[in-house]
């Protein structure tokens, strides 16, 4: 069972005190003048049962099984410490192996850093912000996209949830003044979740901010990414081809690990060498050598790729061309047999074209070994459970018109208790995409602007990526509100 189906519990002295619920996993989780219900959580000692009931022989006594990590992140929110120096957090070595469900009896800023990180996890948030401010500490969590406010804490504790997180990152607790970057393992249940810590000094402090990979999280597959006919097609031909340099674009979060990771899953057979060059290494897939960067020691993209190139690949995915030295080197395989695949932030499919150029590449060596380009971006999809049909307003029809389609159904988000009152739950994929023909390919060569290569797709029908959006918000899955906040650059 869940705490959650028995909230409000008993709170204060009607409650076992936070040690005691640390130690032996049991709490109370409701409680009348004949019975009392008491949740117990696995792996803690089995005796605890025979004992409650003797302390509570009075009353019918029912014992609950409740999940491990809701306990331990009921723990962590409900016995944090009042101050730092309450915190009982000792500084030694970092621990090899954490478990975010076992709550520790001596240290409860072990407990309040593990709830927190249970409690973004258990909303499926991609990030984790925990900010000094001048008067309180805030912690949020980016959830579809969208930052929201899960607690604020007293300042005070500050210190002690910053210096835990650096020892579970195996950084300098003693460092304050500059910037750190580190990695978290951990174990929830028999997931395994990695973290990405960053923490850089601010006016008031610092400001940590941890991002969350669910390595045990089933991968999506082509399918299930949700492109339109017009750019599976195009991704069912890209994903053919024996050799050359296939681009996924698009803003930080907009999914284009996940869709190069849904690609490299079609492409991966026991004929084919594929290795992934990555940071980090978000999904493990079965027949690929995975290499995870690590600037600390100079690994950057750019020397691991020299390295590969040794390695008798057929297929290389680099995760990101973020310097001219990577993308020289991206040029230089796919234009000797290799098929690579890669990302680029850029707004649109046709300034991938722009960028490479922009990173030193000449545009005869772009048009000679691009093969195609997909951009991309996530908005949030409305809940079912609320949408309502709205009529369009003056801005949305002159959206709609922007995007040369004829006006059709739009839906707005009205909030509910499914959706947390935001009315929207989970994200949608909308996408535009290019293959490099002969023509384009004399475009590119030339050296034309990224405006006479849109023409030039537009004139053989290319779906932009504001077409693709709403198509799928004429169908309900999304709002015209937000195709505007993530297309209006």
């Amino acid at each position: 069972m869940s705490i959650a189906d028995y909230e409000p519990l008993p709170e204060g002295r009607a409650q076992y005190s936070p040690d005691f619920m640390a130690a032996r996993g049991a709490i109370k989780l409701r409680e009348n003048q004949a019975e009392i219900w008491i949740g117990i959580a696995p792996g803690f000692d089995s005796g605890i049962r025979n004992s409650l009931s003797n302390f509570h022989r009075l009353k019918q006594v029912h014992f609950v099984d409740i999940d491990r990590a809701d306990f331990a992140a009921y723990i962590g929110n409900k016995g944090a410490p009042a101050s730092a120096g309450e915190a009982g957090l000792g500084q030694g070595t970092p621990e090899k192996k954490m478990e975010l469900d076992r709550p520790s009896s001596d240290a409860p800023i072990v407990n309040l850093v593990n709830s927190i990180i249970i409690d973004a996890l258990r909303e499926g948030a991609s990030d984790i912000h925990i900010e000094a401010l001048e008067n309180s500490l805030r912690v949020r969590c980016r959830v579809d996209g969208f930052l929201r406010t899960e607690k604020v804490l007293d300042k005070s504790l500050f210190p002690a949830i910053s210096t835990r997180i650096k020892v579970m990152a195996a950084l300098n607790v003693m460092e304050k003044r500059l910037p750190q970057d580190g990695r978290i393992s951990v174990g929830l249940d028999s997931d395994r979740v990695d973290l990405r810590v960053s923490i850089v000094p601010t006016a008031e402090g610092e400001s940590i901010v941890l991002r969350l990979f669910n390595r045990s999280g089933s991968a999506f597959t082509l399918p299930e990414l949700g492109f339109s006919p017009e750019q599976y097609s195009i991704i069912q031909k890209l994903i053919r081809m024996p050799y050359g340099l296939i681009l996924v674009t698009g803003p930080t979060g907009s999914g284009k690990t996940t869709t190069l990771n849904a690609m490299l899953r079609v492409i991966s057979t026991e004929k084919l060498k594929v290795i992934t060059i990555e940071d980090p290494v978000e999904y493990l897939i079965d027949g690929v050598s995975q290499i995870q960067t690590n600037e600390h020691i100079k690994l950057g993209f750019d020397t691991v790729l020299r390295r590969v190139l040794r390695q008798d690949p057929d297929v290389i995915m680099v995760g990101e061309i973020r310097d001219p030295a990577t993308a020289a080197l991206a040029v230089r395989a796919a234009m000797t047999g290799h098929l690579v695949l890669s990302t680029l932030h850029t707004n649109s499919s046709v300034s991938a074209v722009t960028r490479l150029r922009n990173m030193g590449v000449e545009s005869y060596l772009a048009a000679s070994v691009l093969r195609g380009v997909l951009a991309q971006r996530l908005v949030r999809k409305l809940c079912p459970a609320c949408r309502q049909p709205l009529e369009a307003g003056a801005e949305e029809r002159a959206f709609i018109k922007s995007c040369g389609l004829a006006e059709g159904p739009v839906y707005g988000a009205q909030g509910c208790s499914a959706c947390g009152g935001s009315g929207y739950r989970g994200r949608l994929l909308i996408s535009e995409g290019f293959l490099v023909d002969e023509e384009l390919e004399e475009l590119i060569g030339r050296g034309e602007r990224a405006s006479a290569l849109s023409a030039c797709l537009a004139g053989r029908g290319m779906v932009s990526m504001a077409s693709d959006g709403l198509k799928k918000a004429f169908a309900g899955l999304t709002s015209i509100g937000e195709l505007e906040r993530e297309l209006c650059f």
